[in-house]
């Protein structure tokens, strides 16, 4: 949920912590890893990846003697926020405008370099 959540309200608050003149926004490792983290998720859709961290999940999932579909109620809430049943091209398409977005936002809101202390 942390990686989803970075990345979806990146999307957010760059433009808002823009507006709002707020410094942190314009750092550019953040923005960098942001770009980053939509760019690997679209790599991995484009190439027919599964993403590691749902892997992990079904794997500890299976060797705590579940199947790997198995969930709480909590943990079905959150599948199904994360989780729609639509061709994966869909998710592909998703992704890589997500990314270019992401590049949009980086030119029209360039991060800045930290500035040296004396």
């Amino acid at each position: 949920m942390a990686y989803v959540g970075f990345v979806a309200v990146g999307f957010i608050l760059i433009p808002v912590g823009a507006a709002l003149k707020w410094a942190w926004i314009l750092n550019r490792r953040i923005r960098y890893l942001h770009l980053g983290a939509i760019a690997l998720v679209a790599a991995e859709a484009l190439v027919g990846l599964i993403c590691p961290i749902t892997l992990l999940e079904n794997w500890l999932l299976i060797g705590s003697g579940q199947a790997g579909r198995e969930r709480t109620f909590i943990g079905q809430l959150l599948y199904n926020l994360l989780y729609y049943d639509f061709p994966s091209w869909i998710f592909s398409v998703a992704y890589i405008a997500l990314t270019i977005l992401a590049i949009l936002l980086l030119i029209v809101i360039p991060p800045k370099a930290r500035s040296k202390a004396i």
